[in-house]
């Protein structure tokens, strides 16, 4: 058991550290809005993502292998959904009024945390994740829901710190790119990388 369960600690830091989607979006919300008001993104993005787990292992995955069409029409809005959102971090406003810290941030608005955690239900990595996560460390003489619930508790506890490196980094970056031209091409890029995320995943 305890094999396991540091299996899944390392599976979960993986999944949720490395770039992806949440992460290249979170760490431009740092960048243009700020920590404080990109914490519901956050805790959208860590409580979602550990939701969306425990739903496939609890039967939404088979579901989902028994209609193929459920697969592929998320699947389909997914990829709508990121290009909408990176077109979205490409064409973000520009510094235009001040935080509780006195410096500028877009005048624009970050995720809630219901939209971030119901971006996870079309967020093509998340959905690799839960799914690995499942048919990884799951076996048929436990119980499932008790397995189920130890693997979205680790990811859920694992990808607050993950996430949270790339919101301080980004908030990290805006005395850097406090210029408006270097702010911009900044989100182009990230734009560019969340669109070729997608590319990656898909």
């Amino acid at each position: 058991m305890t094999e396991t369960l540091l299996a899944i600690v390392l599976f979960a830091i993986t999944m949720t550290g490395t770039p992806g989607p949440n992460n290249i979006m979170i760490m431009t919300s740092g960048l243009n809005f700020g920590i404080r008001r990109s914490l519901p993104h956050f805790f959208g993005i860590c409580i979602g993502t550990a939701v969306l787990v425990f739903s496939v292992g609890m039967g939404l995955g088979a579901l989902f292998s028994e209609y193929d069409w459920l697969h592929t029409g998320v699947k389909v809005l997914g990829v709508g959904y990121l290009l909408f959102l990176a077109w979205k971090i490409a064409n973000a406003a520009p510094p235009a009024r001040n935080d509780i810290d006195g410096e500028a941030v877009s005048a624009g608005t970050p995720l809630t945390f219901f939209q971030a955690m119901l971006f996870q239900w079309v967020n093509p990595k998340a959905w690799i994740i839960s799914i690995g996560a499942i048919a990884a460390f799951t076996t048929g003489d436990q119980s499932l829901f008790l397995q189920v619930a130890v693997i979205a508790t680790v990811l859920l506890v694992c990808a607050h710190p993950c996430v949270a490196i790339w919101l301080v980094f980004g908030y990290s970056l805006r005395k850097l790119l406090a210029d408006p031209v270097k702010r911009r091409l900044f989100n182009w890029t990230m734009a560019i990388l969340l669109v070729a995320s997608v590319v990656t995943i898909v």
